[in-house]
Protein backbone atom coordinates (compact mmCIF):
# COMPACT_ATOMS: atom_id res chain seq x y z
CA UNK A 1 0.00 0.00 0.00
CA UNK A 2 1.34 2.99 -1.44
CA UNK A 3 1.55 5.80 1.53
CA UNK A 4 -0.08 9.08 0.98
CA UNK A 5 -0.63 10.55 3.66
CA UNK A 6 1.71 12.98 4.01
CA UNK A 7 2.01 14.04 0.26
CA UNK A 8 0.90 17.27 -0.98
CA UNK A 9 -2.37 17.68 -3.33
CA UNK A 10 -4.13 20.06 -4.96
CA UNK A 11 -7.88 20.60 -4.93
CA UNK A 12 -9.36 22.88 -7.48
CA UNK A 13 -7.33 25.99 -7.08
CA UNK A 14 -5.89 25.48 -3.45
CA UNK A 15 -2.87 22.96 -2.88
CA UNK A 16 -2.85 21.44 0.62
CA UNK A 17 0.48 20.07 2.22
CA UNK A 18 -0.54 16.59 3.54
CA UNK A 19 -4.51 14.84 2.77
CA UNK A 20 -6.07 15.47 6.04
CA UNK A 21 -8.85 18.76 6.30
CA UNK A 22 -10.98 19.59 9.55
CA UNK A 23 -14.35 18.32 8.37
CA UNK A 24 -17.30 21.22 8.75
CA UNK A 25 -18.15 19.73 12.36
CA UNK A 26 -20.20 22.72 14.01
CA UNK A 27 -17.95 24.19 17.04
CA UNK A 28 -20.85 26.79 18.33
CA UNK A 29 -18.16 29.33 19.24
CA UNK A 30 -19.53 32.23 17.44
CA UNK A 31 -21.58 33.75 19.78
CA UNK A 32 -23.86 36.42 18.57
CA UNK A 33 -23.10 35.25 14.88
CA UNK A 34 -19.22 36.43 14.60
CA UNK A 35 -16.16 34.69 15.08
CA UNK A 36 -14.91 34.88 18.65
CA UNK A 37 -11.70 33.89 19.96
CA UNK A 38 -12.29 30.96 20.82
CA UNK A 39 -12.90 30.21 17.16
CA UNK A 40 -9.90 31.98 16.82
CA UNK A 41 -7.63 29.33 19.21
CA UNK A 42 -9.45 26.39 18.12
CA UNK A 43 -8.24 26.21 13.97
CA UNK A 44 -5.37 28.28 14.93
CA UNK A 45 -4.33 25.08 17.56
CA UNK A 46 -5.69 22.84 14.28
CA UNK A 47 -3.20 24.78 11.84
CA UNK A 48 -0.39 24.15 14.23
CA UNK A 49 -1.10 20.69 14.39
CA UNK A 50 -0.90 20.02 11.12
CA UNK A 51 -3.78 19.86 9.45
CA UNK A 52 -3.44 20.37 6.13
CA UNK A 53 -7.11 21.90 5.59
CA UNK A 54 -9.09 23.42 8.26
CA UNK A 55 -12.72 24.01 7.99
CA UNK A 56 -14.54 26.82 9.60
CA UNK A 57 -18.20 25.85 10.35
CA UNK A 58 -21.87 26.18 9.01
CA UNK A 59 -21.72 29.71 8.05
CA UNK A 60 -25.62 30.57 7.23
CA UNK A 61 -25.51 32.85 3.98
CA UNK A 62 -28.12 35.06 5.54
CA UNK A 63 -30.24 35.64 8.62
CA UNK A 64 -33.10 33.41 7.88
CA UNK A 65 -30.47 30.38 8.05
CA UNK A 66 -29.14 30.76 11.44
CA UNK A 67 -30.40 27.94 13.85
CA UNK A 68 -27.83 28.69 16.78
CA UNK A 69 -27.00 31.69 18.65
CA UNK A 70 -23.30 30.49 18.23
CA UNK A 71 -23.28 30.02 14.48
CA UNK A 72 -21.65 32.33 12.07
CA UNK A 73 -23.45 34.32 10.10
CA UNK A 74 -22.16 35.92 6.88
CA UNK A 75 -21.98 39.40 6.49
CA UNK A 76 -19.93 42.52 5.62
CA UNK A 77 -19.07 43.34 9.28
CA UNK A 78 -17.55 40.42 10.57
CA UNK A 79 -15.10 40.64 7.63
CA UNK A 80 -12.10 42.20 9.57
CA UNK A 81 -12.41 39.02 12.46
CA UNK A 82 -12.21 36.46 9.37
CA UNK A 83 -9.15 37.70 7.98
CA UNK A 84 -7.44 37.82 11.15
CA UNK A 85 -8.20 34.04 11.63
CA UNK A 86 -7.17 32.71 7.72
CA UNK A 87 -4.42 35.31 8.07
CA UNK A 88 -3.12 33.13 11.54
CA UNK A 89 -4.30 29.70 10.17
CA UNK A 90 -2.14 30.37 7.11
CA UNK A 91 0.86 31.42 9.14
CA UNK A 92 0.86 28.53 10.74
CA UNK A 93 1.09 26.58 6.71
CA UNK A 94 -2.13 25.27 6.63
CA UNK A 95 -5.12 26.69 4.32
CA UNK A 96 -8.74 27.15 5.10
CA UNK A 97 -12.34 26.54 3.95
CA UNK A 98 -15.45 27.97 4.54
CA UNK A 99 -18.88 25.77 4.90
CA UNK A 100 -21.39 28.16 3.71
CA UNK A 101 -25.53 26.77 3.53
CA UNK A 102 -28.58 27.33 4.89
CA UNK A 103 -30.59 25.46 7.54
CA UNK A 104 -33.96 25.87 6.04
CA UNK A 105 -36.57 24.21 8.10
CA UNK A 106 -34.10 23.06 10.96
CA UNK A 107 -34.22 27.15 12.44
CA UNK A 108 -36.26 28.85 14.49
CA UNK A 109 -37.45 32.10 14.71
CA UNK A 110 -35.63 33.46 17.56
CA UNK A 111 -32.37 32.72 15.49
CA UNK A 112 -33.76 33.34 12.34
CA UNK A 113 -35.99 36.61 12.70
CA UNK A 114 -38.71 35.10 10.95
CA UNK A 115 -40.79 32.14 10.40
CA UNK A 116 -38.85 29.23 9.22
CA UNK A 117 -38.50 28.48 5.57
CA UNK A 118 -38.17 25.39 3.89
CA UNK A 119 -38.70 23.77 0.02
CA UNK A 120 -42.38 23.36 1.54
CA UNK A 121 -44.37 24.20 4.79
CA UNK A 122 -45.17 21.75 7.62
CA UNK A 123 -43.98 21.47 11.35
CA UNK A 124 -40.30 20.15 11.65
CA UNK A 125 -40.46 17.95 15.25
CA UNK A 126 -36.73 17.57 15.74
CA UNK A 127 -36.62 21.81 15.84
CA UNK A 128 -39.30 22.00 16.61
CA UNK A 129 -41.32 25.05 15.09
CA UNK A 130 -44.18 25.22 12.18
CA UNK A 131 -42.63 26.22 8.53
CA UNK A 132 -43.64 27.80 5.52
CA UNK A 133 -42.75 27.24 1.89
CA UNK A 134 -40.04 29.48 0.09
CA UNK A 135 -42.43 31.30 -2.67
CA UNK A 136 -40.22 31.48 -6.08
CA UNK A 137 -38.60 35.22 -5.64
CA UNK A 138 -37.35 34.22 -2.36
CA UNK A 139 -35.25 30.97 -3.96
CA UNK A 140 -33.75 33.39 -6.63
CA UNK A 141 -33.34 35.66 -3.42
CA UNK A 142 -31.11 33.34 -1.82
CA UNK A 143 -29.40 32.53 -4.83
CA UNK A 144 -27.90 35.77 -4.82
CA UNK A 145 -26.82 35.28 -1.06
CA UNK A 146 -25.07 32.07 -1.91
CA UNK A 147 -22.69 34.19 -4.48
CA UNK A 148 -22.26 37.12 -2.16
CA UNK A 149 -21.58 34.50 0.67
CA UNK A 150 -18.98 33.36 -1.61
CA UNK A 151 -17.87 37.12 -2.43
CA UNK A 152 -17.39 38.27 1.36
CA UNK A 153 -15.35 34.47 1.90
CA UNK A 154 -12.57 35.15 -0.88
CA UNK A 155 -12.39 38.88 0.62
CA UNK A 156 -12.13 37.10 4.44
CA UNK A 157 -9.07 35.22 2.98
CA UNK A 158 -10.74 31.89 2.78
CA UNK A 159 -8.80 29.42 -0.10
CA UNK A 160 -12.13 27.62 -0.59
CA UNK A 161 -15.74 27.21 0.27
CA UNK A 162 -17.62 24.37 0.96
CA UNK A 163 -21.45 24.78 -0.10
CA UNK A 164 -23.51 22.02 2.53
CA UNK A 165 -25.94 20.57 0.21
CA UNK A 166 -26.84 17.61 2.62
CA UNK A 167 -27.64 16.16 6.04
CA UNK A 168 -31.54 17.93 5.28
CA UNK A 169 -30.60 21.61 5.45
CA UNK A 170 -32.34 23.41 2.69
CA UNK A 171 -30.66 22.73 -0.27
CA UNK A 172 -30.76 19.15 0.99
CA UNK A 173 -34.06 19.81 1.31
CA UNK A 174 -34.94 20.63 -2.11
CA UNK A 175 -32.73 17.34 -3.47
CA UNK A 176 -34.78 14.76 -0.92
CA UNK A 177 -38.59 13.64 -1.81
CA UNK A 178 -39.05 13.35 2.29
CA UNK A 179 -38.92 17.43 2.93
CA UNK A 180 -40.03 18.43 -0.87
CA UNK A 181 -43.24 18.36 -2.04
CA UNK A 182 -43.61 21.25 -4.09
CA UNK A 183 -45.67 21.14 -7.40
CA UNK A 184 -43.70 23.63 -9.24
CA UNK A 185 -40.76 24.14 -11.12
CA UNK A 186 -38.60 23.17 -7.65
CA UNK A 187 -40.27 20.15 -7.26
CA UNK A 188 -41.48 16.30 -8.41
CA UNK A 189 -39.10 14.56 -9.99
CA UNK A 190 -35.22 14.28 -9.54
CA UNK A 191 -34.64 16.39 -12.04
CA UNK A 192 -36.60 19.22 -10.96
CA UNK A 193 -35.94 18.83 -7.73
CA UNK A 194 -32.19 19.45 -8.02
CA UNK A 195 -33.31 22.85 -9.53
CA UNK A 196 -32.55 24.96 -7.08
CA UNK A 197 -29.25 23.51 -6.11
CA UNK A 198 -28.10 24.08 -9.81
CA UNK A 199 -29.22 27.60 -9.33
CA UNK A 200 -26.87 27.47 -6.65
CA UNK A 201 -23.84 26.19 -7.77
CA UNK A 202 -23.91 27.81 -10.93
CA UNK A 203 -24.04 31.47 -9.00
CA UNK A 204 -20.96 30.15 -6.45
CA UNK A 205 -19.02 28.84 -9.55
CA UNK A 206 -19.29 32.40 -10.89
CA UNK A 207 -18.61 34.27 -7.38
CA UNK A 208 -15.81 32.12 -6.84
CA UNK A 209 -14.16 32.75 -10.37
CA UNK A 210 -10.67 31.95 -11.15
CA UNK A 211 -8.95 31.83 -7.73
CA UNK A 212 -11.45 29.89 -5.05
CA UNK A 213 -11.97 26.37 -5.16
CA UNK A 214 -15.67 25.18 -4.48
CA UNK A 215 -16.69 21.79 -2.70
CA UNK A 216 -19.64 20.33 -2.15
CA UNK A 217 -20.65 18.41 0.52
CA UNK A 218 -23.77 15.63 -0.97
CA UNK A 219 -25.48 12.54 0.72
CA UNK A 220 -24.98 9.69 -0.58
CA UNK A 221 -28.02 8.15 1.09
CA UNK A 222 -30.24 9.99 3.72
CA UNK A 223 -31.18 7.26 5.77
CA UNK A 224 -34.77 6.03 5.41
CA UNK A 225 -36.83 4.52 2.86
CA UNK A 226 -38.80 7.94 1.91
CA UNK A 227 -35.69 9.89 1.49
CA UNK A 228 -32.83 9.77 -1.25
CA UNK A 229 -31.24 6.54 -1.75
CA UNK A 230 -27.42 6.14 -3.70
CA UNK A 231 -28.53 5.85 -7.13
CA UNK A 232 -30.71 9.39 -6.75
CA UNK A 233 -27.30 10.39 -4.65
CA UNK A 234 -25.16 9.19 -7.60
CA UNK A 235 -26.83 11.38 -10.39
CA UNK A 236 -27.04 14.58 -8.10
CA UNK A 237 -23.50 14.03 -7.51
CA UNK A 238 -23.18 13.76 -11.46
CA UNK A 239 -24.82 16.92 -12.00
CA UNK A 240 -22.42 18.61 -9.32
CA UNK A 241 -19.47 16.67 -11.45
CA UNK A 242 -21.07 18.55 -14.91
CA UNK A 243 -21.76 21.97 -13.22
CA UNK A 244 -17.83 22.10 -12.39
CA UNK A 245 -17.09 21.74 -9.11
CA UNK A 246 -13.64 20.96 -7.97
CA UNK A 247 -14.73 18.16 -5.27
CA UNK A 248 -17.50 16.09 -3.23
CA UNK A 249 -17.99 15.66 0.32
CA UNK A 250 -19.28 12.18 0.50
CA UNK A 251 -21.39 12.11 3.34
CA UNK A 252 -25.33 10.58 4.53
CA UNK A 253 -27.63 11.18 6.85
CA UNK A 254 -30.29 13.72 7.53
CA UNK A 255 -30.83 16.02 10.98
CA UNK A 256 -34.59 16.01 11.59
CA UNK A 257 -34.76 12.11 10.56
CA UNK A 258 -31.77 10.29 10.78
CA UNK A 259 -29.57 12.12 12.68
CA UNK A 260 -26.99 9.50 14.06
CA UNK A 261 -26.31 8.07 10.18
CA UNK A 262 -24.47 11.25 10.15
CA UNK A 263 -22.10 10.43 12.75
CA UNK A 264 -22.71 6.92 13.99
CA UNK A 265 -22.34 5.78 17.76
CA UNK A 266 -25.03 6.71 20.07
CA UNK A 267 -26.80 10.51 20.88
CA UNK A 268 -25.59 11.34 24.62
CA UNK A 269 -29.29 11.98 25.27
CA UNK A 270 -28.47 12.33 29.02
CA UNK A 271 -25.68 15.20 27.81
CA UNK A 272 -27.96 16.80 25.15
CA UNK A 273 -30.67 17.74 28.22
CA UNK A 274 -28.09 18.41 30.87
CA UNK A 275 -26.98 21.27 29.22
CA UNK A 276 -30.57 22.60 27.73
CA UNK A 277 -31.61 26.00 28.91
CA UNK A 278 -33.99 24.99 31.27
CA UNK A 279 -36.46 27.85 31.60
CA UNK A 280 -36.55 28.46 27.73
CA UNK A 281 -36.54 24.68 26.74
CA UNK A 282 -38.21 22.69 29.47
CA UNK A 283 -40.30 21.00 27.31
CA UNK A 284 -38.19 19.78 24.91
CA UNK A 285 -35.70 18.80 27.66
CA UNK A 286 -38.02 17.10 29.78
CA UNK A 287 -39.10 15.04 26.15
CA UNK A 288 -35.60 14.19 25.23
CA UNK A 289 -34.96 12.48 28.47
CA UNK A 290 -38.62 10.78 28.02
CA UNK A 291 -37.96 9.84 24.25
CA UNK A 292 -34.50 10.74 23.10
CA UNK A 293 -33.33 7.09 22.24
CA UNK A 294 -36.25 6.65 20.36
CA UNK A 295 -36.45 9.94 17.81
CA UNK A 296 -32.69 9.64 17.70
CA UNK A 297 -31.56 5.79 17.25
CA UNK A 298 -28.12 4.52 17.53
CA UNK A 299 -26.51 3.61 14.72
CA UNK A 300 -23.07 1.52 15.27
CA UNK A 301 -20.06 3.09 14.95
CA UNK A 302 -16.83 1.46 12.78
CA UNK A 303 -14.22 2.68 11.65
CA UNK A 304 -14.68 4.07 7.94
CA UNK A 305 -18.53 3.56 8.06
CA UNK A 306 -19.28 5.44 4.89
CA UNK A 307 -15.93 3.75 2.73
CA UNK A 308 -18.31 1.11 1.02
CA UNK A 309 -20.89 3.66 0.11
CA UNK A 310 -18.49 6.05 -1.00
CA UNK A 311 -16.57 3.48 -3.38
CA UNK A 312 -19.75 3.24 -5.45
CA UNK A 313 -19.69 6.99 -6.35
CA UNK A 314 -15.59 6.94 -6.98
CA UNK A 315 -15.98 4.34 -9.53
CA UNK A 316 -18.06 6.39 -11.60
CA UNK A 317 -17.54 10.04 -11.08
CA UNK A 318 -13.88 11.45 -12.41
CA UNK A 319 -13.70 14.70 -10.28
CA UNK A 320 -11.77 15.00 -6.84
CA UNK A 321 -13.72 12.69 -3.99
CA UNK A 322 -12.81 13.86 -0.26
CA UNK A 323 -13.92 11.07 2.39
CA UNK A 324 -15.29 11.66 5.20
CA UNK A 325 -16.78 9.31 8.45
CA UNK A 326 -14.67 7.56 10.97
CA UNK A 327 -11.16 8.28 10.52
CA UNK A 328 -8.95 7.08 13.13
CA UNK A 329 -6.32 5.10 12.43
CA UNK A 330 -3.13 5.61 9.53
CA UNK A 331 -4.04 2.26 8.38
CA UNK A 332 -7.57 3.06 8.02
CA UNK A 333 -5.99 6.60 6.21
CA UNK A 334 -3.82 5.44 4.12
CA UNK A 335 -6.30 2.56 2.23
CA UNK A 336 -9.31 5.45 2.30
CA UNK A 337 -6.44 7.14 0.32
CA UNK A 338 -5.23 4.25 -2.03
CA UNK A 339 -8.74 3.64 -2.67
CA UNK A 340 -8.26 6.65 -5.40
CA UNK A 341 -9.86 9.62 -2.92
CA UNK A 342 -7.68 12.96 -2.89
CA UNK A 343 -8.17 13.73 0.98
CA UNK A 344 -10.46 12.84 3.81
CA UNK A 345 -11.79 14.59 6.34
CA UNK A 346 -12.05 14.56 9.91
CA UNK A 347 -13.99 15.46 13.46
CA UNK A 348 -13.94 14.19 16.44
CA UNK A 349 -10.54 13.04 16.56
CA UNK A 350 -9.23 16.61 16.05
CA UNK A 351 -11.93 17.57 19.01
CA UNK A 352 -10.33 15.47 21.25
CA UNK A 353 -6.83 16.65 20.13
CA UNK A 354 -5.91 19.27 17.92
CA UNK A 355 -2.07 18.08 17.64
CA UNK A 356 -3.00 14.55 16.32
CA UNK A 357 -2.28 15.13 12.71
CA UNK A 358 1.72 15.72 14.15
CA UNK A 359 1.34 12.88 16.68
CA UNK A 360 0.86 10.83 13.09
CA UNK A 361 3.67 12.08 11.51
CA UNK A 362 5.58 11.72 14.59
CA UNK A 363 4.37 7.53 14.46
CA UNK A 364 1.15 7.64 16.35
CA UNK A 365 -0.96 4.91 14.83
CA UNK A 366 -4.77 5.80 15.81
CA UNK A 367 -6.71 8.70 17.78
CA UNK A 368 -7.31 7.51 21.25
CA UNK A 369 -11.34 9.49 20.77
CA UNK A 370 -13.57 6.47 21.59
CA UNK A 371 -16.50 8.25 19.99
CA UNK A 372 -18.66 8.76 23.55
CA UNK A 373 -20.29 11.27 21.38
CA UNK A 374 -20.47 14.00 24.28
CA UNK A 375 -19.06 16.88 21.98
CA UNK A 376 -21.64 16.13 19.61
CA UNK A 377 -24.45 16.48 22.70
CA UNK A 378 -23.01 19.44 24.38
CA UNK A 379 -22.34 21.23 21.43
CA UNK A 380 -26.27 21.64 21.00
CA UNK A 381 -26.61 24.46 23.95
CA UNK A 382 -22.21 25.54 24.42
CA UNK A 383 -19.00 25.20 22.46
CA UNK A 384 -17.54 22.11 21.15
CA UNK A 385 -15.52 20.33 23.65
CA UNK A 386 -14.26 17.13 24.48
CA UNK A 387 -15.31 15.52 28.00
CA UNK A 388 -11.21 15.20 28.77
CA UNK A 389 -11.58 18.89 28.66
CA UNK A 390 -13.96 19.38 30.80
CA UNK A 391 -13.94 19.72 34.70
CA UNK A 392 -16.05 18.05 37.25
CA UNK A 393 -18.31 16.38 35.13
CA UNK A 394 -21.43 14.82 36.76
CA UNK A 395 -21.80 11.40 37.95
CA UNK A 396 -24.39 10.74 35.40
CA UNK A 397 -22.90 12.19 32.37
CA UNK A 398 -19.30 10.39 33.46
CA UNK A 399 -21.45 6.85 33.34
CA UNK A 400 -22.68 7.58 29.94
CA UNK A 401 -19.35 8.89 28.62
CA UNK A 402 -18.39 5.47 30.09
CA UNK A 403 -21.01 3.45 28.86
CA UNK A 404 -20.51 4.68 25.28
CA UNK A 405 -17.12 4.40 25.13
CA UNK A 406 -17.38 0.85 26.36
CA UNK A 407 -19.13 -0.39 22.99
Amino acid sequence: MEEQLFTPCTIGRVSLRNRTIRSAAFENMCYDNKPSEDLFNYHVSLARGGIGMTTIAYASVNRSGVSFPGQLWMREEIIPDLQKLTKAIHAEGAKVAIQLGHCGNMTHRSTAGQMPVGASGGFNLYSPTFVRSLKEQEIFDLVKDFGNAVQLARRAGFDAVEIHAGHGYLISQFLSPYTNKRKDKFGGSLQTRMRFMQLVIQEVMRSAGDDMTVIVKINMFDGFKSGMQIDDCIQTAQELENLGVHALVLSAGFVSKAPMEVMRGAMPVKTLAYYMDTKKYWWLKAGIRLVGHKIMPSVPFKEAYFLEDAKKFRKVLRLPLIYVGGMISRTKMEEVLNEGFIAFQMGRALIHDTDFVNKLQSGLQQSSCKHSNYCIGRMYSLEMKCHHCVADLPLKIQKEILRAEAK
